[in-house]
């Protein structure tokens, strides 16, 4: 037995997964992500290490890219991901995280109308 409480709530069990997905992710960032990751609707039946790996996508994504300035200018979320992707990848290899492969790009993340 690895002498670790399981999680006594959503909250503990995201912040958990988040810990393992991104170990070298700063506490003030990861508490953004995990507030994202609770706050979000689409992600509230979700596993915990979907959420988390989700919310710290998209909070990297917005946070850490020019994806909301593409998409001001008029690109598509597609091909705004696309130009990010470089950038995205950086922040979550930084923080210990899986890259997104360029396959996925379009695809990771919580629906456009989730807070930001």
């Amino acid at each position: 037995m690895s002498g670790v409480a399981p999680p006594r709530n959503r909250r503990e069990a995201v912040a958990a997964a988040l810990a393992r997905l991104a170990p070298r992710l700063p506490g003030f960032e990861a508490e953004a992500v995990l507030d994202r990751a609770l706050a979000s609707a689409g992600l509230r039946r979700a596993a915990p290490e979907t959420a988390a790996r989700l919310a710290l996508v998209t909070y990297a994504r917005h946070v850490f890219t020019d994806y909301d300035a593409l998409l001001a200018d008029g690109y598509d979320r597609d091909s705004a991901r696309h130009f990010v992707l470089d950038d995205l990848n950086a922040a979550l290899v930084a923080w210990g995280a899986a890259a997104i492969p360029e396959t996925e790009a379009g695809e990771a993340g919580v629906p456009e109308d989730e807070p930001r």
